[in-house]
Parts: structure tokens; sequence; C-alpha cells
């Protein structure tokens, strides 16, 4: 599971079986028995929430927003 970056005790990740055919580009974000899935394309959106309160989410999806350059660049040079 590569790990793009870490940030407030958050781990944004995605997994290296991303399904066949994979999956468009997203990040994966957990954080003590809590994890949630956003999309990047065509804008950043919550794909699902397993524990965060709706505060958290809307942080989360700034912090994906500020990085997406980076999330998608990891990405792609995982996957090639």
């Amino acid at each position: 599971m590569p790990v793009v970056f870490r940030l407030e005790g958050l781990r944004f990740h995605f997994y290296s079986d991303e399904g066949d055919p994979r999956e468009p580009v997203h990040i994966h974000i957990a954080k003590a028995g809590a994890d949630a899935k956003f999309w990047l394309y065509p804008e950043v959106r919550l794909a699902y929430n397993r524990g965060f309160d709706a505060r958290t989410i809307r942080y989360l999806r700034d912090i994906v927003e500020a990085h997406r350059n980076q999330i998608e660049e990891a990405w792609n040079e995982h996957f090639g």
C-alpha cells in the first residue's frame, strides 16, 4: 500500500491492487479506525466515509484538493 503522505496522524494512500480494470485516480485516507476515499476527477468528491464526522470530511476534501497534483503524480509513478 503506497503511502503518498502523512499529515496530523492521517495516512493518505492507495492500494497496489486498485481493481481490474483499474479504478480512476483516487486516494484513501485512514486514521484510528476511520477511513474515507476521495475521487480526484472531474472534481474532488467523496466516494465513501467510514467513521469521520462531517467537519473532518470537509477538511479532508480541502487537503486532497490542495495535494491533488502530488497524489496524481504518485499514482502515475506507481501504476506507470
